[in-house]
């Protein structure tokens, strides 16, 4: 399988117990290879942990010209390993691109996954893009779903198999300090430099505030996903006692709890299609606990009745009538 890329020991045993925890019962898994160095380390790591207990694949967006040469660097890395690996071509439409090509790029992916029989496959998300991604959502003024961050094991709804993140605990330095210690070529993406993005800017920002600790505040993110989990739990309950759904309209028995509440309403607009961002759902939440209507991503919200004693008002959902013109 070839030579060994001689990583420290205890980064190997760490990156080992990752994917006992995430990948119990041990199947082959999948690895999501970019070229940069992350997803680099991740390769090597790999080949130490689970030698021949993994294939690689990855993604040409065709968004840079770039891409191909660094889909072949992959594949060239891959094939002195003696490792499987395959690219995937996606066509990416107009519109958001970074939201577009990470929706294609799983897409692809998770056919990927389903058609060499894996049981999981894994991304290089770390624990400063795990940091980057807690500030990103506080300074959004995100709730607990948001903050919960990149989660270590996921089930996409629209997707059959898992995905894993089993660098949470590494830092962007010891994943670079790996590929560079091997000297494996990898590349680097111009956006990474782009501070017009959001997660750019803190970046840059987060490189000099040394008294910050990316990994504790990956770990305080993981909490925050096992709060969201217990919250959707809960939220699953209330919507089989709380929520009827009709032909025309769906209806909620005002819950007692706003945090449910919130929840219940961004789930009752995603059935009627829509997608509201949340500090409109929140707006909407105000509206209804005082008795208001309102209206959000193309579903209109009604209450009838109103709080006294033990009996709670209905909130009413209903597709948006069409707008008159003229």
């Amino acid at each position: 399988m070839g030579a060994s890329t001689a990583i420290d020991a205890g980064l190997v045993e760490r990156f080992r117990q990752a994917l006992d925890r995430l990948n119990p019962h041990g199947g082959k898994i999948g690895l999501a290879v970019s070229g940069g160095p992350d997803s680099m380390a991740m390769l090597l790591l790999a080949q130490e942990a689970i030698p021949g207990g993994f294939e690689v694949a990855t993604v040409d967006h065709g968004l840079r010209p770039e891409a191909k040469d660094e889909c072949a660097l992959v594949v060239a890395a891959c094939e002195k390993r003696g490792v499987p690996c395959e690219v995937l071509s996606v066509e990416v439409g107009a519109g958001n691109l970074q939201a577009a090509a990470r929706n294609k790029r799983y897409r692809a992916l998770d056919a990927w996954a389903q058609a060499r029989s894996l049981a999981v496959y894994a991304t290089a998300h770390h624990a400063d893009d795990q940091a980057e991604t807690l500030l990103m959502r506080l300074n959004r003024g995100s709730g607990v779903s948001g903050l919960a961050g990149v989660r270590e094991w996921v089930q996409f709804i629209a997707n059959e198999v898992p995905v894993m993140r089993p660098l949470l605990t590494f830092r962007r330095a010891e994943l670079l300090a790996i590929v560079q210690a091997a000297g494996v070529e990898h590349c680097t993406d111009p956006s990474n430099d782009d501070i017009s993005f959001d997660r750019v800017r803190i970046r840059k920002a987060l490189e000099h505030v040394d008294w910050i600790d990316p990994v504790a505040l990956s770990r305080s993110a993981s909490r925050l996903g096992d709060a969201d989990e217990t919250l959707e739990a809960y939220t699953n309950e209330a919507m089989r006692k709380l929520v009827t759904r009709h032909e025309d309209r769906v209806e909620c028995v005002a819950p007692m709890d706003r945090e449910i509440g919130f929840r219940i309403v961004d789930r009752i607009i995603r059935q009627f299609g829509g997608a509201a961002r949340g500090s409109q759902i929140a707006d909407l939440l105000d509206s209804l606990e005082n008795c208001r209507s309102g209206n959000v991503a193309g579903v209109l919200a009604t209450v009838e009745g109103e709080w006294g004693g033990a009996e709670r008002p209905v909130w009413v959902f209903r597709p948006e009538p069409p707008r008159k013109t003229g």
